[in-house]
């Protein structure tokens, strides 16, 4: 086995084959996350709370843009929000979805040590 490929066994590992209905899910839910911009905002959120200015600022996306991605993570049930005077605040309550994002960007981090960066690919 290559470099490239060894990865840590997984733990906590699904104990039980999935349903149909929770592979739609998930492949609905990594759908989401296979957006830089989301994956950005998911990751802040994860370190708590925060409105749209600061995650504008976080991700570097236009504000616009930052809150049709909030959008769609509030349609999806991804993240809440809540009324704090005139700003709208953010905040990611699953913390399945926290160690989701943290676990993607540990591979990712993994993947990137072990050999030379290629934008955009995943190596098989």
């Amino acid at each position: 086995m290559s470099a490239r490929m060894h990865l840590s066994p997984a733990h906590g590992a699904h104990p039980r084959d999935p349903s149909d209905e929770q592979l739609a899910y998930a492949a609905d839910l990594l759908g989401l996350l296979a957006d830089r911009t989301r994956l950005v905002l998911l990751h802040t959120l994860g370190r708590g709370e925060a409105d749209v200015t600061t995650l504008t600022e976080t991700c570097g996306a236009a504000r616009p843009a930052v809150s049709q991605h909030l959008a769609k993570l509030r349609l999806a049930g991804l993240v809440t929000a809540r009324k704090e005077g005139r700003r709208v605040v953010y905040a990611l309550p699953d913390g399945h979805l926290r160690r989701l994002v943290s676990e993607a960007l540990n591979l990712a981090d993994h993947h990137l040590g072990s050999q030379p960066a290629s934008p955009g690919v995943i190596a098989p």
